[in-house]
């Protein structure tokens, strides 16, 4: 079974991709964070323990308490067991700013306009 770690703190669109993911068909289980700070205190605490870890992290960017952006400043930090979980950002924003700036973390597989199609999330699942 996939872990996929749900970071957003839109109750609407937490909504909608556990409904988007259930429907892909993959065996998923999906652990969801509101905010930055208790995803990122999750993963420091697990970072070593290779079986806990997720395979893929879904981060918005606008959150409470600590945004995407302050998210990855710490995610990149976190030393893991073995590999590094694939991230995606999965945002509502537009900006070609923050596009591009996505672009240069190597931490970051992909930046994702919000929905999320149930296309899209086959093929990173596929991808693992």
């Amino acid at each position: 079974m996939k872990k996929v770690y749900l970071i957003d703190d839109d109750e609407v669109f937490v909504f909608l991709t556990k409904r988007i993911i259930e429907k892909s068909n993959a065996n998923v289980s999906i652990q969801v964070f509101t905010n930055g700070q208790d995803a990122i205190d999750h993963l420091m605490d697990i970072a070593l323990d290779k079986d806990a870890l997720p395979d893929v992290i879904l981060l918005d960017l606008n959150m409470p308490v600590m945004d995407g952006w302050e998210f990855l400043e710490a995610y990149q930090y976190i030393e893991f067991a073995n590999k590094r979980p694939d991230l995606y950002i999965v945002t509502s924003s537009i900006s070609p700013h923050e596009i591009e700036r996505a672009k240069h973390l190597k931490i970051v597989n992909e930046f994702i306009v919000k929905p999320l199609a149930k296309e899209k999330f086959i093929e990173i699942i596929s991808n693992l």
